[in-house]
């Protein structure tokens, strides 16, 4: 395994990655019988998200670092063009229609707009419906201001872990979790998306690891892969998710790596074809779930033909979704 893990595997199979991670989210929401011995790995399906968090740190690095004056403003431009237009199709889609039923989710027009523009139901009262969007979209918001503090002073690359702290404040301190303990999904997943950004020079100065520490990511990959697996069959239910989610950190860093290193050696036909699913991830996140997965459950079909059907029926959606969204984010950054 000499020379095998590559750091630049994680932008060379960018693609294939987010794709990979998208059909695990997928895999995640069709539900499973808890008595099933599937259970376990159903649920790590949940740890996509993390590698979506992971690949976007790394590309926030790229493209703040491929100028020698980077631009707030373009920055923020990018980033916003590029999920926002998808957003608000599918979130006008979505909410506009549920006000109109009975059981609808916005209690009066100023909340409709809130949601529609901004989901800040997730903010205000844990709505995690779409919770993934206004995430990242935070994210984004502190993203130029961490990158010019590590590069200014690289010893603040230890925030991550600062982060992991403050997820347990969250957690066990009773007036914070009071407060802010409805989005846990959030503050669980600040590590891993700022170490991507750590990893971002790694990566893009194409290192490897020595000869000596090939085994490193593969030991850390299959125990904590292990673990989770193992958390979430028999004990479910019975502890804090963030402590799986404080797992799923090294998971995801190493299993990305191990995985980067096998796409290598993997037919084209799958690379190309995860690929292809990796450039729809946002719209296939979007539209799987509540406007697929909704109705196809109803038919009782099992576990594998029900996922089938969603990603079968996804896919067009979301290439149609992605064109026209591709449209309005290139008017916006001509501008």
């Amino acid at each position: 395994m000499k020379g095998a893990i590559r750091f630049s595997d994680l932008s060379r199979y960018r693609g294939e990655l987010m794709g990979i991670a998208t059909l695990m989210v997928v895999m995640f929401h069709i539900a499973v019988q808890r008595t099933s011995p599937f259970f376990g790995i159903h649920r790590i399906g949940n740890s996509g998200v993390d590698i979506f968090m992971l690949v976007s740190g790394i590309g926030m690095w790229y493209s703040w670092t491929k100028s020698t004056n980077p631009s707030t403003l373009q920055f923020f431009k990018r980033r916003y063009a590029r999920i926002y237009p998808t957003w608000f199709i599918v979130a006008l889609a979505f909410y506009g229609t549920d006000y109109l039923t009975t059981a609808r989710r916005s209690t009066n027009l100023v909340d409709l707009a809130g949601d529609v523009l901004f989901h800040w139901d997730y903010w205000i009262s844990g709505d995690y419906s779409f919770w993934y969007i206004p995430a990242i979209m935070m994210l984004y918001t502190f993203t130029p201001a961490y990158l010019r503090l590590i590069i200014r002073h690289p010893v603040y690359r230890w925030l991550p872990v600062l982060a992991m702290v403050w997820s347990c404040v969250v957690q066990w301190v009773p007036a914070v979790h009071g407060s802010v303990g409805h989005i846990e999904a959030f503050w669980s997943r600040i590590p891993i998306f700022f170490i991507g950004i750590n990893l971002g020079q790694a990566v893009k100065e194409n290192r490897t690891l020595e000869s000596g520490g090939v085994w490193m990511p593969v030991v850390t990959f299959v125990l904590t892969l292990g673990a989770s697996i193992y958390l979430e069959q028999f004990y479910y239910g019975r502890y804090p998710l963030f402590i799986e989610r404080m797992i799923y950190i090294p998971m995801v860093v190493s299993g990305t790596l191990v995985v980067g290193m096998l796409l290598h050696y993997a037919p084209t036909w799958f690379n190309r074809s995860m690929a292809f699913v990796g450039t729809l991830s946002l719209e296939v996140y979007l539209v799987h779930e509540h406007f697929v997965h909704v109705y196809v459950r109803k038919l009782a079909l099992g576990y594998w033909p029900t996922f089938l059907i969603v990603v079968a029926a996804t896919l067009p959606v979301a290439w149609l979704l992605n064109w026209l969204a591709k449209k309005i984010e290139n008017k916006i950054l001509k501008r």
